[in-house]
């Protein structure tokens, strides 16, 4: 198995990420492109000491941006939606600030 913290990148929290989270016990994260949902899966258990209900992933492509006359993409990334299950206790990413 792969080393979680290079599956896991980071939370994305955002205002959808945040309804989710108080609506459907959902987690978004940010992942390595190539991570399948297993590997996801067990990666945000060993972490986070959590049982997973399921796992959808999404890819998002890189924007164009424009800066003078050069044009560019930002980069290619995939996120994970992580739904945790029943009487499992909230992911909270900022308990120890």
């Amino acid at each position: 198995m792969k080393d979680p913290y290079q599956i896991i990148l980071r939370p994305v929290i955002t205002e959808k990420s945040s309804w989710l989270k108080s609506a459907n016990r959902e987690v978004c994260f940010e992942v390595a492109p190539k991570a399948n949902k297993t590997e996801i899966k067990q990666a945000v258990e060993k972490l986070f000491k959590v049982k997973i209900e399921s796992v959808r992933t999404q890819h998002r492509t890189g924007k164009r941006k424009r800066v003078g006359r050069n044009t560019g993409l930002t980069k290619s990334w995939k996120k994970a939606y992580v739904k945790l299950k029943e009487n499992e206790k909230m992911i909270e990413f900022f308990e120890a600030v």
